[in-house]
């Protein structure tokens, strides 16, 4: 039924049974126009479609919001898949300057901020010479082409490139660095540029003034053997005003941080969005859509602009990019609290507020609690000495379960941390990021951009930070038994699936139970959307369980 929707949205226009049996067979799908028929009574019924007499049926707006935050692990496999399919579209001919590429659009009603835009595509801090500005139903709308045109164009030549992350990259005296963040492009909701696109993330117009600072980057490696293959085709896009190389390995050979694996070459081009980030950065709201669309080549317009960045050669060796999976069982590691005794050290997140401004934030914190208990991953909360006039709060990281387990001789791990929609249907993710292949841990993210809205008014919606973890079937009846114990001391789930059980739309591995917990950031998160300023952090520090008193 997803696919169908796909289909109908795709096409944007009224379907019949056997057009869309035909797409479905192209897409792997065997089914007749009778069984086609009987799934669209039941979109129907939903909402999702609109039946139009007997031409067949359209999608309704419900039916896109469903498209965007259904199934989310189909989503999840479906991002990766998304950008393949951009990459096979790229029609651009090199010899011509003509063809479509892909684009980054964003809304900006300020048109002040072109002077800022041209300035990054004067250093070259962008993929392209060409851009588009376009208005429509009174807003104004900028283009710029994306990064994965060139894997496209690679791809087109018979070059594979496989994208593999989007990131941050630390720029100091004009020299890129290293990745400092980066989100897998598999297994995620959530594009990796547009996850740092956020205000804060960049700066990029330090990079223009000082030669120092954080630039959009994103990453892939292609096939050795190919290498002389793709520097000339960088080279003949260079030509027509289409650059951005950040660097280009040597075969096996780290970059900017990045492991490379044998026989393969690491290629980092800028990303896309920078100019836009750049005008975000200024103080212009936009708002950023990555890959988004395509646009002819040949109508976009020309800027002044310079094919190879202001940017020197990243010749400097640097240290690995760390990744927060390898850090999560390193602090898993260090749980010894014994769920007979409930004495021990546990994983604790610990975010910071004035001093000023405590008394505000518990209470904000207790009335979440008497309301939401189940928005918590523990009853428990510390409060840690004043440092430089702010105080730190402690609340209990879903992660010390993994601990607890682990020390109790049960494999459990934390597969995705997401953004949970309550209402009064169901529960369901609509943002999923992997741990692994991540760098940062993916509620920071979140919180940063906004995504979440705690305790609204009633009869909303809620959307809550949460996770969930894998858990071998055949350890289940134990892990259970523990689940109980802690579930005494105050550990709360949001859900304990059954072997092969989706949790909340979340796929566990086969042979696997999932459970689900809360984010132990929603509290303080709550604090910020009440506007207290607050310093997020997350997987701070390990406690001792005693430490903590009761909401």
């Amino acid at each position: 039924m997803m696919e169908i929707l796909r289909i109908l949205n795709s096409e944007d226009k009224v379907l019949g049974a056997k057009h869309i049996s035909d797409e479905l067979g192209k897409r792997g799908y065997s089914l007749g126009e009778r069984a086609v028929r009987y799934h669209m009574r039941i979109l129907d019924e939903k909402g999702f479609t609109e039946k139009i007499g007997h031409k067949g049926r359209i999608i309704t707006q419900e039916g896109k919001n469903e498209l965007n935050n259904g199934l989310i692990f189909d989503q999840v496999d479906f991002s990766y898949s998304r950008f393949q399919e951009k990459m096979y579209n790229v029609s651009l001919d090199i010899s011509t300057a003509k063809g479509f590429v892909i684009a980054n659009i964003s809304s900006i009603n300020q048109l002040d901020a072109k002077d800022i835009i041209d300035s990054v595509f004067e250093h070259g801090l962008a993929v392209s010479k060409n851009i588009l500005y376009t208005k429509e139903d009174d807003v104004d709308y900028i283009k710029t082409v994306c990064g994965t045109t060139i894997d496209g164009v690679f791809q087109k030549n018979g070059i594979i490139s496989r994208p593999s992350y989007g990131g941050l990259v630390k720029v100091e005296d004009n020299i890129p660095l290293k990745f400092i963040e980066q989100i897998a492009y598999e297994k995620t909701s959530i594009t990796p540029l547009e996850a740092f696109s956020g205000k804060g993330n960049t700066s990029i117009l330090d990079v223009l003034s000082s030669g120092d600072g954080v630039i959009p980057a994103n990453f892939r490696t292609i096939p050795m053997t190919k290498q002389a293959h793709a520097k000339k085709i960088l080279e003949d896009l260079n030509k027509i005003g289409i650059g951005g190389l950040i660097k280009m390995g040597k075969p096996g050979e780290s970059v900017l941080g990045i492991n490379v694996p044998e026989g393969m070459v690491g290629v980092s081009i800028i990303g896309g969005i920078a100019p836009l980030c750049a005008a975000q950065e200024d103080g212009y709201d936009l708002n950023i859509k990555l890959a988004d669309e395509f646009v002819n080549y040949e109508s976009m317009t020309s800027v002044d602009y310079n094919v190879k960045p202001v940017l020197s050669d990243a010749t400097r060796k640097t240290n690995k990019v760390s990744f927060v999976f390898e850090k999560i069982f390193n602090w898993i590691s260090q749980v010894t609290f014994d769920y007979n005794t409930f004495e021990g050290d546990i994983i604790t997140n610990i975010s910071y507020v004035d001093k000023q401004n405590l008394d505000e934030s518990l209470e904000i914190i207790y009335n979440l609690y008497r309301e939401y208990p189940h928005y918590f991953m523990g009853d428990k909360y510390a409060l840690l000495d004043d440092k430089d006039g702010k105080v730190g709060i402690a609340t209990i990281c879903s992660l010390s379960v993994d601990g607890i387990l682990t020390n109790n001789g049960i494999v459990s791990i934390p597969i995705y941390s997401g953004v949970l929609d309550i209402d009064k249907r169901q529960r369901r993710f609509t943002e999923l990021i992997s741990y692994k292949g991540s760098s940062v841990d993916p509620h920071e993210i979140f919180i940063k951009k906004d995504m979440c809205n705690i305790a609204t008014k009633k009869g909303s919606s809620d959307r809550i930070l949460a996770s969930v973890h894998s858990v071998p079937y055949v350890a289940r009846d134990d892990a259970l038994d523990i689940f109980d114990s802690i579930g005494k001391a105050g550990f709360n789930f949001l859900d304990i699936g059954k072997p092969n059980q989706y949790i909340y739309n979340s796929k566990i591995d086969m042979y696997h139970f999932g459970y689900a917990t809360a984010g132990g950031l929603n509290p303080i998160e709550k604090v910020k959307e009440s506007g207290v300023c607050v310093d997020v952090k997350s997987i701070e520090k390990i406690m001792d369980f005693k430490h903590f008193e009761t909401f």
